[in-house]
């Protein structure tokens, strides 16, 4: 499990994925990663190589989405809904609500936080 350096949140999510070489790092891992539209752009690997990151379709200014595209969407959505179920449970918690320690603790505390919400889970 990797959960990426806590930063000020002042920042980007797509800027966090970049300082810390996501993308890099899931290519040499041999893995893919689910996300939201915000992160579109973030895999910006080219035709021949497998994606890294994968993201949904952003409907065109003025325009609807085709139906494949819509399914596409959809099907990521119901993929990417198990991790941000987890995200509730964790936020239901509410131990990072008034977290008042260093960021380097913080990454520490929410890499613990997210193995025994799945140790919870998977009880």
């Amino acid at each position: 499990m990797w959960v990426s350096t806590a930063r000020p949140a002042r920042g980007s999510e797509i800027i966090a994925c970049r300082h810390d070489d996501l993308v890099g790092g899931l290519r040499e891992a041999g893995l893919a990663a689910i996300a939201d539209l915000g992160f579109v752009g973030l895999d910006d690997g080219g035709p021949d190589t497998d994606p890294a990151v994968i993201t949904g379709y952003k409907k065109p200014k003025g325009k609807n989405l085709p139906p494949a595209k819509k399914l596409v969407n959809r099907l990521i959505a119901a993929e990417r809904a198990v991790c941000e179920h987890a995200f509730a449970h964790l936020k239901n918690w509410r131990v990072l609500t008034k977290l008042r320690i260093d960021v380097k603790w913080a990454t520490q505390l929410v890499r613990a936080l997210m193995i025994l919400n799945q140790h919870e889970i998977a009880r």
